[in-house]
């Protein structure tokens, strides 16, 4: 289904020029990020259910496929969707550094690195894919291409749970999770996912919109967050 070993990086002018300061950032972060969210969703009980739907889907109509968490960084969403019932949960992620830390704090799954522009897995191979807030360093005239490659490794009937930022802008990220980071962060209109999901192939099952709690406010460039359920049609 995919290399044992980590492949190494494109060459760079293959590469969308954002890359290599979104893996350079989540390189420096991994540690502190990982142990900063390690239990963000205990306090997220809508976020919980509807990965526990997405599961649900996927473990009726998957296949019994492999399921993808791209860019799972530090594994916490694949290990929680595992611990679901999910079977052949697997993780992909840019930046070696988050796929160490995700071999140490879950060591019975599988994490390589790899890039969700390029995936190094084969077409229908995959019952499901996650893609939890992993597009919000993705600039918008990229989003149809990420959402395509989706739609390639899925399989017919396969799910796609797609959580990001809500909104139209853009934001310079200069420090994170406790270090100087150089990064661009986006936020999406729902309608405008939406859309893209479409063109890229897939059938729209149900989206969300929920209210930033406290650790979300808008003064602290945060605000509402966005859910999408999706399937990749029979036919299609």
């Amino acid at each position: 289904m995919f290399r044992r070993d980590s492949p190494p990086p494109p060459p760079a002018e293959s590469r969308p020029p954002h890359t290599d300061r979104t893996r350079a950032a989540y390189d420096t972060v991994a540690e502190d990020y990982a142990r900063l969210l390690a239990r963000d969703l205990d306090r997220r009980p809508l976020e919980r259910a509807l990965l526990g739907a997405f599961a649900e889907l996927v473990q009726r109509g998957g296949g019994g496929l492999p399921v993808a968490d791209l860019g799972c960084g530090p594994g916490r969403i694949t290990g929680h969707l595992h611990g679901l019932g999910v079977v052949g949960m697997f993780g992909i992620d840019l930046s070696p550094e988050m796929v160490a830390v995700a071999r140490r704090a879950h060591p019975g799954l599988r994490f390589e690195v790899g890039a969700m522009h390029d995936l190094d897995l084969a077409n229908g191979s995959l019952g499901g894919v996650v893609a939890w807030y992993s597009t919000v360093h993705t600039p918008p005239e990229e989003l149809l291409a990420i959402f395509a490659e989706f739609h390639r490794v899925l399989a017919p009937g396969g799910r796609l749970i797609h959580a990001f930022k809500v909104g139209d802008r853009r934001h310079r990220l200069e420090h994170g999770y406790v270090h100087a980071v150089d990064l661009d962060v986006y936020w999406f209109p729902v309608d405008r996912v939406i859309a893209l999901l479409t063109e890229a192939g897939l059938t729209v099952d149900a989206h969300l919109v929920r209210e930033p709690d406290e650790d979300e406010r808008p003064a602290r460039g945060r605000g509402q967050q966005g859910y999408v359920l999706a399937h990749r049609p029979e036919a299609a």
